[in-house]
């Protein structure tokens, strides 16, 4: 079904008001989930609301929890998310750290224990539009591993994005370099597998260890696949250098078996915050930018219809395109929205573009 990202909105605002959300957690949320939908990540959009719903049905995710800091140390920021939505106190502690760097200059800013942050280039671009560089590195924990290691072909890992914004000039837009440490993140297996669709290429292991196109390895039967690693033996240690930053400088541990499996969707983040005003000059580093960009452009693309793409780009020219035309949804998915809502008590009815 194709639908306005208003009325959209609109759905997710009230489905999580249903949930026990207070209005601004509910707006939060919802603008975020749809934020990323209109960015191309239809992993990341309201195609998690049934999970929240059904993380908070078992106690396991608390609406209305605010992010809790634990220690101001100066530069150092550290805060518990105490299994709130992670779109909320993923926020608040980002509008803490970029509070802080502009007197410390630099913040280092963890986030333990907190439900599913979302898409994490959300928090870079807060970062890039107040004009500081962000790196974040985030784990995975509460579930079962879903990525298996390089040479490996059981589950070890999480998804593990990692994040790195720099800001934009008048010329050109943010840098936003926004990716998991998997070949693909779960949720696109998700929005894949309830569209009837495959991969074009393996991005996942069977649960005999075989390479896969097919997303139902990962969402039928007993024993579900794994995902692979990006990028052979480089990513396998991006992805082990996110389970160690994220998981243990923030003290929310990482996903091996000797830490609790309650089953919900839990985040640990470990941010840097940058302002490099306190290190350059401000025209200097727009400049040099523009002109670094442009000669990345300068090399000749194979194909004219391909042109280059800088990170960041991908989801600019989503954003223009879904808001003209709308969002796309595949009848799967919303079937599992609306089922959700009718859980909570929500008309069948509402649930209509």
């Amino acid at each position: 079904m194709r639908i306005s990202a208003e009325r959209l909105t609109q759905i997710a605002y009230e489905l999580l008001r249903n949930t026990g959300c207070d209005h601004d957690e509910a707006e939060c949320v919802a603008l975020h989930l749809v934020g990323a939908n209109l960015k191309g990540h239809d992993s990341h959009g309201v195609g998690m609301l049934p999970e929240y719903v059904r993380f908070i049905a078992q106690g396991i995710m608390h609406p209305n929890t605010p992010a809790r800091l634990l220690q101001d140390g100066g530069a150092v920021l550290q805060f518990s998310g105490d299994r709130g939505f992670g779109q909320r106190t993923g926020r608040e502690a980002m509008l803490a750290a970029i509070a802080r760097v502009k007197t410390t200059g630099i913040c280092l800013m963890t986030l333990a224990s907190t439900c599913h942050l979302g898409r994490i280039g959300t928090y870079g671009e807060m970062a890039a539009q107040a004009g500081l560089i962000s790196i974040h590195f985030v784990n995975v924990s509460d579930i079962a591993p879903l990525v298996a290691p390089f040479g490996g072909s059981e589950a070890r890992f999480g998804t593990n994005p990692i994040c790195i914004a720099f800001p934009g000039s008048d010329d050109n837009p943010d840098f936003i370099l926004d990716f998991a440490t998997s070949m693909v993140a779960l949720g696109k297996t998700r929005v894949a597998w309830l569209a009837g669709k495959t991969f074009d290429e393996p991005v996942m292991l069977d649960s005999d260890g075989r390479p896969s196109a097919d997303p139902r390895v990962m969402w039928e039967g007993e024993q579900t696949g794994a995902l692979l690693p990006i990028a052979r033996h480089k990513g396998g240690g991006l992805i082990l250098a996110a389970e160690l930053l994220a998981g243990m400088l923030s003290g929310g541990g990482t996903i091996h078996p000797g830490n609790p499996r309650e089953g919900a969707i839990v985040n640990n983040m470990t941010t840097i915050v940058i302002d490099p005003s306190k290190l350059v000059g401000m025209a200097w580093l727009k400049q040099e930018y523009d002109a670094m960009l442009a000669y990345v452009r300068t090399s000749r693309s194979p194909d004219p219809a391909e042109p280059i793409l800088i990170a960041g780009e991908p989801e600019r020219q989503a954003l223009r395109q879904r808001q003209a035309e709308g969002i796309v949804l595949s009848d799967g998915e919303w079937r599992n929205i609306t089922d959700a809502g009718c859980s909570l008590g929500m008309p069948a009815a509402f649930f209509t573009a």
